[in-house]
């Protein structure tokens, strides 16, 4: 038998907009299903926790909060005459709720190491489709505005673009989790200004200087928070635990492990293996943060040395030391760090890669070749933010940053 959707209004408190009504009883449903409420044990910001103590809260709350500002911009969007129905009111509501719904526990890692060729997003429009069956087609125009596969184009911005909600959400949210500043926007003045144009979502011109401090936040709370060096650490350790989980399996060793993990441990998996078997989706809705986090801890005894050594370092946060710069760093400085390393472990030179690794990490506050965010002024034109600001040259926020790292345990 279908689902059947409830009909029961619920107030959350939230402790960046205060009281969230629910605006739709498909939404409530939604909320109340076994694949959302997974999301409370998800942290947002993964590892973050490890520089940043307070950020433990959850991609429930974010997606909450996401949901929250659609509404309010479907209201201002409404006022300044754009004709939104209550059925594209209600697809772009569940579109945004449901955007992060594919996140797995600590997903960037597990997207380097459970998992291949699949990502979150892949993941959200697998779990709506399968949400879709269940509720009878009810949500067929969410996906289609999801996948901006929908005639009104504006819709899908407001739930994936450069300005759109996920992002006015979750610089807020983390910032206020992290203690920082450098993430604080007026997301109520930025969606105030939000207008429709073409069939683009675009800013009213009295709102540029918002959207000039949202730039430069993004840009900050990047290198400030997300790709801070110890987390950046921080999570490729925890790749480096997966990967040699996964390694350990396929030789058939003896690990702990939850029924779900496991699966993903011994099996290779990627986007086909969801799309053609549910109860592979199923396996991954069991998936959340306590499953890896339990594992990681019982794994810091286990007799593969390798495994119980990356283990310990991520549970007593005794973790790598990183070198970043702004060029590559030459070989002979990484073999002479991997000589010293296998020296001082006595590990053997095909396992030296567990613990010295290096790489690049990158990020571009505004692609001008994306959706772009383009300002309305009163005589009706449209000009590119960067080419409109008087104030910043957003120019450069538009080069791609490029840092390279190289991890390897404090000697």
């Amino acid at each position: 038998m279908p689902a059947k959707v409830k009909t029961k209004s619920t107030i959350f408190n939230d402790p960046i907009y205060g009281f969230i009504s629910i605006p739709f009883d498909i939404i409530q449903t939604l909320i109340e299903h076994k694949y959302f409420q997974r999301l409370r044990r998800i942290k947002q910001l993964g590892l973050t926790h490890l520089v940043y103590p307070g950020a433990y809260h959850t991609r429930f709350q974010h997606a909450m909060g996401a949901m929250h500002l659609t509404g309010l911009a479907i209201e201002v969007l409404r006022s300044k005459g754009n004709n939104i129905s209550t059925e594209e009111a209600k697809a772009v509501s569940i579109a945004i709720l449901l955007h992060d719904i594919g996140h797995g526990p600590f997903s960037h890692a597990l997207e380097k190491s459970l998992v291949s060729n699949v990502n979150h997003e892949d993941l959200s429009g697998i779990f709506m489709e399968s949400l879709n069956q269940q509720y009878k087609g009810k949500l067929t125009l969410a996906i289609k505005i999801f996948k901006n596969k929908y005639r009104k184009k504006f819709l899908h911005q407001l739930v994936a673009s450069q300005l759109d909600m996920d992002r006015l959400d979750y610089l807020n949210r983390d910032s206020f989790f992290a203690g920082v500043s450098e993430g604080v926007i007026s997301s109520d003045r930025i969606i105030k200004m939000l207008n429709i144009k073409n069939d683009q979502l675009v800013v009213d011109a009295k709102g540029i200087y918002s959207i000039e401090k949202f730039l430069i936040a993004r840009r900050l709370m990047y290198w400030q928070v997300y790709l801070h060096k110890t987390v950046v650490s921080a999570e490729l350790l925890l790749v480096k635990i997966l990967k040699r989980a996964k390694y350990l399996y396929g030789k058939n060793k003896d690990l702990f492990a939850t029924p779900s993990l496991e699966f993903f441990l011994r099996n290779q998996v990627d986007k086909s293996s969801f799309e053609k078997n549910k109860s592979i989706l199923d396996e991954f809705a069991n998936l959340d943060d306590y499953d890896l986090l339990s594992a990681i801890k019982v794994w810091c005894n286990h007799e593969d040395k390798i495994l119980s050594s990356l283990c310990n370092k991520l549970v007593h946060r005794k973790l790598n030391k990183v070198e970043i710069q702004g060029e590559r760093f030459k070989k002979a400085h990484i073999e002479k760090i991997k000589k010293a390393v296998i020296k001082k472990l006595k590990i053997s030179p095909k396992d030296v890669h567990y613990y010295v690794y290096s790489d690049v990490i990158s990020n571009k506050t505004y692609n001008p070749n994306d959706d772009k965010i383009n300002v309305l002024y009163k005589d009706g034109s449209l000009v590119d933010v960067a080419k409109a600001s008087d104030h910043l040259n957003i120019s450069v926020l538009s080069r791609t940053t490029k840092k390279y790292y190289l991890c390897y345990p404090k000697m």
